[in-house]
């Protein structure tokens, strides 16, 4: 089960890792629109058009490797507060919620996919650019998604007993006891 677990987070840190350098890729497709519009006068039609294809794709694929290193934004004016244990309790309380959301995103996902796909749909600018790669990775992330939330829930369940998480099995740790925090601050 630890090498499953293992394996799924290796995954999306892997794919976020690469889909990161995608920020640079519409970086330069923005960049050369700018350059093109009011240096050279004469504006691209695909660029910004691509720029947006490829940020949907990041933003998409990029949900799992943000659950792996907790990166997902927390209300921390009463979370942050409480010990580890208890934001653990929590999160596995709350974590229905993150099934009911992502078991939405794969069916509403997949469907948009395969409608996509069977018409390899395009936009209707006057480049056509495609739009069924970047609809197709919607429930590939649904999956990645949900296959880490249940590594994120079995680790929440493991900090609620009181067993090691070790962070190349399940992921970053999140932010440290506040009680330890301040211990730490007495002693120095």
């Amino acid at each position: 089960m630890f090498q499953l677990a293992r394996a799924i987070t290796r995954v999306n840190r892997f794919i976020g890792k690469w889909v990161s350098l995608a920020v640079l890729v519409i970086f330069v497709l923005l960049l050369a629109d700018v350059v093109m519009r009011y240096l050279v006068g004469s504006p691209t039609i695909w660029t910004a058009e691509l720029a947006t294809l490829i940020f949907g794709a990041y933003a998409i694929i990029g949900g799992g490797y943000l659950l792996v290193e907790r990166g997902h934004v927390n209300v921390d004016i009463l979370y942050g507060r409480f010990s580890r244990r208890r934001r653990a309790l929590l999160d596995v309380v709350t974590w229905p919620l993150f099934a009911l959301f992502v078991g939405v995103l794969l069916w509403q996902g997949w469907d948009i996919a395969m409608e996509s796909l069977a018409d390899f749909e395009r936009s209707n600018s006057v480049w056509k650019a495609p739009l069924w790669p970047t609809k197709a990775l919607i429930p590939v992330a649904a999956v990645l998604l949900l296959l880490q939330g249940l590594v994120r829930l079995w680790a929440d369940i493991r900090v609620m007993r009181g067993l090691p998480v070790p962070t190349d099995i399940f992921g970053a740790p999140g932010e440290p006891d506040p009680a330890e925090t301040r211990a730490q601050e007495r002693q120095q």
